[in-house]
């Protein structure tokens, strides 16, 4: 397998910047995910990678060689799309092969790597059957074995999983972390779902605008977000943001001021001056039914969605902030009541003027 870096990577289509000044190390046997919003650029930075979209500046390096004048035939990359782009007046078993048979690849080894890639992918039954014979999960799993059979350095998926219902998808998601175990390959994804990128990454970048936003492993980027953006777009349901105003400060500790509460928390020194305006962040799932805590939060119920295990309680502040507070299955919470919900000092995120996170160790 093999590394793959990006040195100030850009890319314009005429007067539109698409991706600019991007800096990625993608590790050997690395599984790094590419999340972001429709438009932020991921796919584009895939395609660069892939050979498939020139670069405007910068340089890529996979295996430590400079790639950006070389085809993607050259890259020693293979890549999977939202789309299963299946031959489908040939069989499973030819599907896979075809692209050694372009190759040249010796027929006897050919044969070997698809029946083993057909091993792996547990197609061993189907490599009669055309693709009109194949479910949606089976079709991405033919698609996924003609990447493998080509033995690639890399692996590039974007957006596989798009065409499947959520059944399948779930059930393709842990086929693809498997495949990555066992196969040990380094392998970039792009997705805009992020429950994908949280469950399949080793890292993930998250991308907006044609930047990266922070990069780190699946609970870093949930515990110690750098900014609002990142804060609300990993975690579902989404992180409540709060409009709140520094009180008071002594040293690296301020007290902030929120939807008619107040808390201590731990800052970066020098980071907040009294009077300040600041976002505080809570997650759902940290916000507790009670206890002795840091705020209280009081409002009126909109909605409530019962999941069986859980329920997310959706209430109104007085102050007019919306929040989602994930409370126990069997809650007695109905629309138009009242709810209280409790949030420990520890649960909360505190983000400056500008969106950018303030606590001390963390962002």
């Amino acid at each position: 397998m093999a590394d793959v870096s990006l040195h100030n990577v850009a890319k314009s289509f005429g007067a539109t910047e698409i991706l600019r000044d991007i800096n990625l190390a993608v590790e050997d046997g690395e599984f790094v995910v590419f999340v972001g919003p429709s438009g932020c650029g991921k796919s584009t930075l895939l395609r660069i990678i892939a050979g498939l979209e020139t670069v405007s500046g910068g340089e890529i390096r996979i295996d430590s060689r400079r790639v950006n004048e070389l085809p993607p035939a050259d890259r020693k990359i293979a890549m999977v799309f939202q789309s299963y782009a299946l031959y489908p007046h040939m069989n499973v078993y030819k599907n896979m092969a075809f692209g050694l048979k372009f190759a040249k690849t010796d027929k006897a080894e050919a044969d070997r790597r698809v029946r083993q890639a057909a091993e792996i992918l547990k197609l061993t039954p189907l490599l009669d059957r055309k693709p009109r014979e194949l479910s949606g999960g089976q079709r991405q799993r033919v698609a996924i074995g003609r990447a493998i059979v080509r033995n690639p350095s890399v692996f590039l998926f974007d957006e596989p999983l798009s065409n499947l219902d959520a059944a399948l998808r779930v059930n393709t998601r842990l086929e693809i972390a498997k495949l990555h175990r066992d196969l040990g390959a380094t392998m970039i994804y792009v997705t805009h779902d992020q429950v994908e990128a949280m469950t399949l990454a080793s890292k993930i970048v998250v991308m907006n605008h044609g930047r990266i936003e922070q990069v780190g492993a699946p609970l870093e980027l949930y515990r110690s977000p750098r900014n609002v953006f990142v804060a609300g777009f990993i975690g579902s349901p989404r992180m409540n943001f709060i409009k709140g105003q520094v009180l008071r400060v002594e040293g690296s500790r301020a007290t902030v001021g929120f939807a008619g509460t107040e808390a201590l928390v731990d800052v970066k020194t020098g980071s907040l001056s009294a009077g300040d305006p600041v976002t505080i962040g809570i997650r759902p799932e940290h916000m507790e039914v009670g206890g002795d805590d840091a705020a209280s939060l009081r409002g009126t119920i909109d909605a409530v969605e019962q999941l069986g295990e859980s329920s997310y309680v959706y209430m109104r502040l007085a102050s007019g902030d919306d929040v989602i507070v994930r409370a126990p299955g069997e809650t007695d919470a109905a629309p138009g009541g009242s709810y209280t919900a409790h949030v420990p000092r520890r649960a909360l995120h505190v983000f400056d003027a500008s969106g950018v996170s303030v606590l001390a160790g963390r962002g």
